[in-house]
């Protein structure tokens, strides 16, 4: 799989780019217009693409429900430090997010939920390399890595 995008209906395609730009992604104007904004997370791999309820709807014939109160998804995107994770969120927060629940410190992994204003889950997240690698029982144990 070369790319990956992520479907997003929003009520106001303004103040969600206005979101997803303050998290430090960027809009890619070749794919966006009064319908749509093209979201890169890691371009040339990874994307949201956030839809006006309106067109979103054009692509199911089922209803679309209300993230706010039924979330049916939750994207999480690991960044390279606690710090990262951190920065992302409180960004997030001046720009109309929410934050639903404390962070999650596993030791190994740390990671913090916000939802944008429309009510999509968005978790950042955290892994320690070692764990990433070779499971959270070797960062948990240093010592396991040299044996």
């Amino acid at each position: 799989m070369k790319s990956m995008f992520v479907n997003l209906p929003v009520t106001d395609l303004e103040r969600a780019k206005t979101f997803y730009t303050s998290l430090g992604f960027s809009i890619n104007p070749k794919f966006t217009d009064h319908n749509a904004a093209c979201v890169v997370v890691e371009d040339g791999h990874n994307y949201f693409m956030i839809l006006v309820r309106e067109f979103f709807q054009t692509f199911t014939k089922l209803p679309i429900g209300d993230n706010a109160v039924n979330p049916s998804v939750s994207t999480a995107i690991f960044l390279d430090s606690r710090d990262a994770v951190d920065e992302a969120v409180t960004n997030g927060l001046a720009a109309g997010g929410t934050e639903p629940q404390p962070a999650s410190d596993y030791g190994f992994m740390y990671q913090r939920q916000i939802t944008d204003p429309d009510g999509n889950l968005i978790e950042f997240g955290w892994m320690d390399p070692v764990a990433a690698e070779q499971g959270p029982e070797a960062a948990a144990n240093p010592q396991a890595e040299q044996a």
